[in-house]
């Protein structure tokens, strides 16, 4: 899938002891608070102002991207009050909704990429196209498939703020930073589960879009065959099994994909 749900990052340099290094950061981040989130405002989905696309931009009163800067600007405020609450400081990603292509930071990148996070300019770059093929051709479709999505890339900026990102050495800790990435994206769905912003049937969907952006699912459906030496995401199962695990457990600290087996 490329630079899809999560490209743009690249592999960075640094020392050893990744795993340590990250369970000790995300413990700091989460010894402070309960894990239930909440908007840092009145309205739990306060639109951000109009992003400014380098690329070609969707109307922004279209409904999918009146839902996508809704959810984008709940994960947000989100993150921004756990971080408030565990003494550290969080700087605002900036959203940027695109179709066919855009530039960033990050370089070119055509409608294939997909939703990204560029960590060069702290934006997230999401293509609504996207979520289109995401139900027609890999049957992933709901509104929560969607926030899924949002939320995962809203997670590399996460990452990004921790540094974490930044000792990333190998195509198996890029792996292990994108199922991180899907484990946070379920944190802030336990959030929204406790401040009852989920239907029934939401949590299947996320699921059911976590196995669909699986390499494997991919791969078996675009080229007929599974080669796990390539694979930059990790496969459905992985992906579901870190996403259930920040969604039952709310808590970063659950998170520690660089620890033992995936």
């Amino acid at each position: 899938m490329g630079g899809g749900m999560g490209g743009g990052i690249p592999i960075g340099v640094g020392g050893g002891g990744i795993g340590i290094i990250v369970l000790l950061v995300l413990t700091l981040l989460t010894g402070n608070f309960p894990g239930t989130g909440g908007g840092a405002s009145g309205s739990p989905f306060d639109p951000l102002p109009p992003a400014q696309s380098p690329g070609s931009a969707p109307d922004p009163n279209d409904p999918l991207a009146e839902f996508s800067k809704k959810v984008f600007s709940d994960v947000d405020a989100t993150w921004a009050e756990m971080f408030q609450k565990a003494g550290r400081e969080y700087r605002q990603p900036t959203l940027v909704l695109f179709t066919q292509g855009t530039q960033s930071g990050c370089g070119g990148a055509s409608a294939a990429v997909g939703p990204h996070y560029c960590p060069n300019d702290e934006r997230v770059y999401l293509d609504l196209a996207f979520f289109g093929e995401l139900q027609d051709r890999f049957g992933a479709s709901g509104d929560f498939a969607q926030a899924y999505v949002i939320a995962h890339e809203v997670g590399h900026h996460v990452q990004k703020v921790l540094k974490i990102m930044d000792r990333v050495e190998n195509r198996e800790d890029s792996i292990r930073l994108e199922l991180q990435a899907d484990c946070l994206a379920g944190v802030w769905g336990y959030t929204a589960e406790k401040r009852g912003l989920l239907d029934p049937g939401d949590t299947q969907e996320a699921l059911g879009a976590a196995a669909a952006v699986g390499d494997d699912r991919i791969q078996q459906k675009t080229q007929g065959r599974v080669d796990p030496e390539s694979w930059t995401h990790g496969s459905s199962e992985q992906r579901m099994k870190w996403f259930t695990r920040g969604m039952r457990n709310g808590d970063p600290a659950a998170c520690d994909t660089f620890s033992g087996e995936l």
